[in-house]
């Protein structure tokens, strides 16, 4: 192929790409309120659990809901907002109500008087406390608590920017099977069944990164910040937008940083990398390593610094392993052939 043909060929992969981000821009614009709840779960979790840190103890005798007997009478506060036939509870109101048992085994609360509203609105004596409101975790952290955007069209841009990173993530496979498509000519006939391995490879370790992100790097470097915010007797006040840029900063670095033994790989089955040769670099590996870490970690301790290196350098160490069962030295599809019929 000439020079022109190539970049025709790879104005053809761009093309394609583009057209797969787009489609997929179009289903997850339909689920990005629910994209972004999940995204912003574990700094809803580093806020409540800041929050608890920050709190005065008191100390007090626990008692389980389903250990108390049918009718004991309660003081009930709600945690967070709630709605009643359109009526707006605000949170840290107080009602009085009472223990139930159902026959299933599940408790209930029932209010034990009717409440009057402030607009005059009456909820009726008996009614149930919705179960969400003291049995979940989720109810301790309140409307101040919640993520905030700080224009009127914020949430509309969140949303947009949530759908588009969203169609990227999920269209990383099929961007892996057009670069794939894009080098596949360079290569000789028996390098090309490389193609599922490296696709898969890539694909896996990418989701990999992505979840040791979400799940183990963000949570923990989450924690620390917040934990510093209301040890200075501070009150978060997190911007959702500029929350959903770092936790996005951070999941596709990491889903990019553990390629390394995908691309070990594929290089060294071409010939091209050798154990040898990362082990004689293995110094400035990690140098680069710790870089790397701490542009992605947001925080400046280091012990939120080992955990975005370590997997890096447990990556690397690998990627020499999988250099040493798989390098060899490369072959045209003459010499591979050769080799072949001697091997048989």
């Amino acid at each position: 192929m000439s020079f022109l043909d190539h970049l025709d060929e790879l104005r053809k992969r761009l093309v394609r790409i583009a057209i797969f981000i787009a489609l997929a821009f179009v289903v997850s614009w339909a689920f990005s309120d629910k994209i972004y709840n999940f995204l912003e779960v574990p700094v809803r979790a580093a806020m409540l659990e800041a929050k608890r840190e920050s709190a005065t103890e008191i100390t007090a005798t626990k008692l389980v809901l389903a250990d108390m007997a049918d009718g004991t009478e309660l003081i009930f506060a709600f945690p967070t907002e709630a709605k009643v036939n359109d009526n707006l509870i605000q949170a840290g109101a107080t009602i009085t109500v009472r223990v139930g048992h159902l026959p299933d085994g599940r408790v209930q609360l029932l209010t034990t008087k009717p409440w009057l509203l402030a607009n005059g609105v009456v909820i009726d004596k008996d009614t149930e406390i919705p179960a969400a409101l003291y049995q979940s975790g989720e109810a301790l952290v309140n409307r101040d608590d919640k993520l905030v955007v700080p224009t009127v069209q914020g949430a509309f841009n969140l949303y947009i920017k949530v759908a588009f990173y969203s169609a990227v993530f999920f269209a990383v496979p099929f961007l892996l099977v057009q670069i794939w498509g894009f080098v596949a000519p360079g290569l000789y006939p028996h390098e090309k069944k490389y193609a599922v391995p490296f696709i898969a490879m890539a694909s896996g370790f990418f989701l990999m990164g992505c979840a040791f992100a979400y799940y183990i790097a963000f949570p923990r470097a989450a924690n620390f910040l917040l934990g510093v915010a209301t040890g200075g007797n501070l009150r978060p006040l997190v911007n959702a937008d500029d929350y959903f840029d770092l936790i996005i900063m951070i999941m596709l670095g990491l889903g990019i940083v553990f390629e390394i033994p995908t691309v070990t790989f594929f290089t060294s089955r071409l010939g091209l990398v050798s154990p040898r040769m990362l082990l004689k670099v293995w110094r400035f590996a990690i140098i680069v390593i710790f870089i790397l870490a701490a542009v992605l970690s947001p925080t400046t301790d280091v012990p939120n610094l080992l955990v975005f290196a370590a997997p890096m350098l447990m990556l690397y160490f690998l990627s020499v392993g999988i250099a040493w069962v798989f390098h060899r030295r490369r072959q045209t599809e003459k010499e591979y052939q050769a080799s072949e019929r001697k091997g048989s």
